[in-house]
């Protein structure tokens, strides 16, 4: 089978394109069909070996997968051939990786991709997904009637944390980098989209919510918490899930009297029924067209170093020219 993989960790040219023996579902688990794979940043992360864990060699790339089940192992209850399914949480722990003409997945982090919705688009909700659902409500116990704050609202977790707090009955509030941006992160619900190059963000929240933000959705890789943590209101919680070098600077005294919340946390430690409750609801908010996943760049297979120097440019290096998801198309 065609495949995309790394025979050691390195820079995006240690990528290889080329084929590799098609997996056997074991005891457990469903051979896919892959249709297509996203790409997230611990996907470039492990690639380079900034993160250290297991890899099984050669290691195909990427967490996030959707496609067609073509067959099932034994003990298998759930799927069956012919189902379109969408997952995450491969490729790390010790698990192979996805973008490969075929993937055999554990059955317990498969979800049933809903009518309508393409491969691409389940790909790219997967992680980010699942990452924003776990930090608004199992983290961030969101409730009806809170304000949320998320910068880049038109990135991957931003745009799920946008439209899933609004589908939740929270105020949303948002910020990115251009008039197009922000456009989109009002198409998608934010109730207050803030140009953070030309506003200014610290008095506008406090214009629009002067008690303070109850949920603080941090996505920046060098958050600001100075910043930050005096514009939480009492007893506000704010979600870090990203910034593996970040040192910031934490303002105790506006912190701990109010009873502020710091609350970090990675979704491949979630549980796989964590993991599902997230994907249940999911699936039920793109059923009622309430949530819908941002596709920024499509790349074919066999252009696998691209897409991840594209993701790195993007992200690591900070160039501001993806909105949305980078996809590889695998079918």
């Amino acid at each position: 089978m065609r495949a995309a993989y790394i025979e050691a960790t390195g820079p995006p040219e240690a990528i290889q394109v080329g084929d590799l023996p098609r997996p056997k579902p074991g005891p457990g688990q469903v051979l896919v069909r892959v249709g297509a794979t996203a790409l997230n940043p611990i996907d470039l992360y492990l690639r380079s070996g900034m993160v250290a864990m297991p890899l099984p060699f050669p290691y195909i790339i990427a967490a996030d997968l959707a496609g067609t089940v073509e067959e099932v192992g034994p003990g298998v209850a759930r799927l069956k051939p012919g189902d379109r399914v969408w997952g995450s949480n491969q490729g790390l722990l010790g698990r192979q990786g996805v973008t490969a003409e075929f993937a055999a997945v554990d059955e317990q982090w498969l979800y049933a991709t809903p009518s309508g919705q393409s491969d691409q688009e389940a790909a790219a909700q997967a992680l980010t997904g699942i990452t924003a659902h776990l930090g608004l409500f199992q983290n961030g116990r969101l409730k009806a009637g809170e304000t949320v704050y998320v910068p880049g609202g038109s990135g991957g977790v931003g745009s799920m944390v946008v439209q899933m707090a609004k589908a939740a009955g929270a105020r949303v509030i948002t910020s990115a980098g251009s008039d197009a941006k922000l456009d989109l992160c009002r198409e998608l619900g934010a109730d207050l989209a803030l140009n953070y190059k030309s506003d200014d963000i610290p008095a506008r929240l406090r214009e629009f919510a002067a008690e303070g933000v109850d949920v603080w959705y941090e996505t920046q890789r060098e958050p600001n918490l100075e910043v930050a943590i005096p514009l939480l209101r009492k007893r506000g919680r704010m979600i870090l899930v990203a910034g593996r070098t970040a040192k910031p600077v934490l303002p105790l005294g506006a912190f701990y009297p109010r009873d502020c919340s710091l609350l970090g946390f990675a979704m491949f430690n979630a549980s796989p029924d964590e993991q599902r409750r997230c994907a249940d609801d999911i699936n039920g908010w793109v059923a009622a067209g309430k949530l819908k996943t941002i596709v920024g760049r499509v790349f074919p297979i066999a252009e696998a170093v691209e897409a991840e120097k594209f993701l790195e440019e993007n992200t690591v290096q900070g160039a501001g020219k993806l909105t949305g998801k980078v996809v590889i198309a695998v079918a």
